[in-house]
């Protein structure tokens, strides 16, 4: 079972994939839940720059979950509420995950895959990678909580035109809407995608968490208050912006310590 979701480390970034390439990559209850596990582990340790996020293999990020699961798991509201609070505490901990998340997209990305894919700060695909959410096919609504990154993304009336129709879309028109943030050839969202990571790892971790965290708190319609407003000079006072401005005035490569 632990085979299902692999973890690797090179240096301060870490990749999660998500292991079943012979179901396209299908998420499970059990899968949903070591996904959780894993960010809300993640999300504790600051000595990590970056996630990544991926599907094993170059055919799928994901398609989903695993349609087979729905007569043991899913059948009727109360297994469904079971199943649901597993997959909105996963998607949860991703959406306020600290650290910067990059979701490495090959092949088909579709339901509850475009959800995660949603959720990372950075999203990038290959040129015949494909999108949707055709759910209303198998009678099956998508919860506030599995909508709400979409509406945040998309807005509210791109993303009900794409639960209304299930039409599964091509990578431009993802580009063109915002649903990923690049669009690179198959061959080279591997090597697209570490850059992307290592250009975030590079930077100072401690203003990326606050870029994340700021971002999000520019999102809600409440008046920023005076103690958020200084919270914006804490950068100041730390050690990172000491190296920072002088290895720029020396013309040296910072080397940031999240201090």
């Amino acid at each position: 079972m632990a085979d299902i979701l692999l973890e690797s480390r090179e240096q301060e970034i870490v990749t999660l994939t998500i292991n079943r390439p012979e179901k396209l990559n299908a998420l499970t209850k059990p899968l949903w839940q070591m996904l959780g596990d894993a960010f809300e582990r993640l999300s504790k340790d600051t000595s990590v720059r970056c996630v990544v996020l991926r599907g094993a293999g170059e055919k799928a990020f994901s398609p989903g979950n695993d349609i087979s699961e729905f007569q043991t798991e899913r059948s009727n509201k109360a297994q469904a509420i079971d199943y649901g609070r597993i997959m909105h505490r996963t998607v949860n901990l991703i959406a306020n995950c600290p650290h910067p998340t990059v979701a490495q997209i090959h092949g088909i990305c579709v339901g509850g895959g475009m959800e995660i894919a949603s959720l990372a700060d950075v999203r990038i695909c290959g040129q015949s990678s494909r999108f949707g959410a055709p759910i209303n096919r198998l009678g099956l609504v998508m919860a506030y909580g599995e909508m709400g990154p979409l509406v945040h993304l998309l807005g509210r009336s791109k993303a009900v035109e794409i639960l209304l129709e299930g039409r599964i879309f091509d990578a431009t028109e993802a580009l063109q809407i915002g649903l990923v943030s690049r669009v690179v050839a198959d061959e080279a969202v591997a090597k697209e995608s570490i850059e992307t990571a290592k250009r975030i790892a590079e930077g100072a971790p401690l203003v990326a968490r606050w870029h994340k965290k700021f971002g999000k708190r520019l999102m809600r319609p409440e008046a920023i208050s005076e103690q958020e407003n200084d919270e914006c000079f804490d950068c100041f006072d730390t050690e990172d912006f000491q190296i920072g401005y002088k290895a720029f005035l020396a013309k040296q490569k910072p080397i940031f310590i999240g201090k």
